[in-house]
């Protein structure tokens, strides 16, 4: 109850402060997104699983962005930003359907 409070309240703040994300970081967004959903979309199975620890969730949620945005930002220096964020993206991607086709397993009992 107390996440799903602290996800309408950060909502509801992003909506009215609209904060702007600088130009510099624009690029590593929606890599954080994907691999924050991620994260989510693991701690939900593993809760469903019966193994959900809430450590081991927030050290998930802040490795898989910053190793993520690490990937990226290498990449960019290396002149190869483009393909190692379709790399993370499609990686990220399979991790986050296998974990819904578990979910729904675990839900549908199929």
């Amino acid at each position: 109850m107390i996440a799903a409070l602290g996800l309408l309240v950060g909502v509801v703040l992003g909506l009215i402060f609209q904060p702007d994300v600088p130009t510099g970081l624009e690029p590593y967004l929606p890599i954080a997104v994907v691999a924050a959903l991620d994260a989510v979309f693991g701690a939900l199975r593993a809760y469903l699983d019966g193994i959900f620890d809430d450590k081991v969730f927030v050290v998930s949620f802040l490795s898989n962005v910053v190793i993520a945005a690490g990937i990226v930002y290498l990449g960019d220096k290396l002149g190869v930003g483009g393909q190692l964020s379709t790399g993370v993206i499609v990686v990220l991607g399979i991790r986050i359907f296998s974990n819904v086709a578990a979910i729904r397993r675990h839900l549908f009992h199929a």
